[in-house]
């Protein structure tokens, strides 16, 4: 069955904006995923799946992103490319709008490629792979250099036993 990607990042940037307002459109923007998916970044490969704890991580991360001055994102360009006929991978060019501690304006742009069930009657993530989004805000300022969003690794433990740490990216 057809799907409309761009349409499906659209509508999703939608659900963002009104999670930016205060809005609790958590289910449906933890609707648009898999039952469990992945994430990929310069931190590593993190695994999620749907459920009450996803929806608490996306409300914690919408408050974050509103405390660093998230005003909007737009989902500008979405490039399509079908993996097969159940699966196909989207390349989002999106456009932020933030107002620095300053009250500067400021616009970043950046890419998330996702990889996408479409085999469901609406399409679903099932992975994405994005950039240093954290890197990005403190290059530009809305975070502090050395604001640090994981906890140090304890020398105490096994690596093996270290629970992964608290991620608050969601693209």
């Amino acid at each position: 069955m057809p799907h409309n990607v761009p349409a499906f990042f659209e509508s999703y940037a939608n659900l963002y904006n009104r999670a930016l307002a205060g809005e609790n459109v958590f289910a449906e923007l933890a609707g648009r995923f898999s039952p469990q998916f992945i994430g990929a970044g310069p931190d590593g490969v993190v695994t999620g799946k749907q459920g009450a704890g996803f929806r608490r991580q996306l409300d914690k991360a919408y408050r974050f992103y509103r405390q660093i001055g998230t005003k909007k994102m737009t989902a500008k360009r979405v490039e399509t490319t079908k993996i097969d006929e159940r699966h196909s991978m989207a390349k989002v060019h999106y456009a932020a709008d933030y107002v620095k501690p300053d009250g500067t304006p400021l616009q970043l742009e950046f890419d998330v490629t996702y990889f996408m069930d479409m085999s469901t009657v609406k399409p679903k993530i099932f992975g994405f792979v994005a950039g240093d989004e954290m890197g990005l805000y403190r290059q530009h300022g809305l975070i502090p250099h050395k604001l640090s969003l994981t906890p140090p690794r304890s020398r105490t433990r096994a690596p093996e036993q270290e629970k992964p740490p608290e991620r608050y990216r969601l693209h």
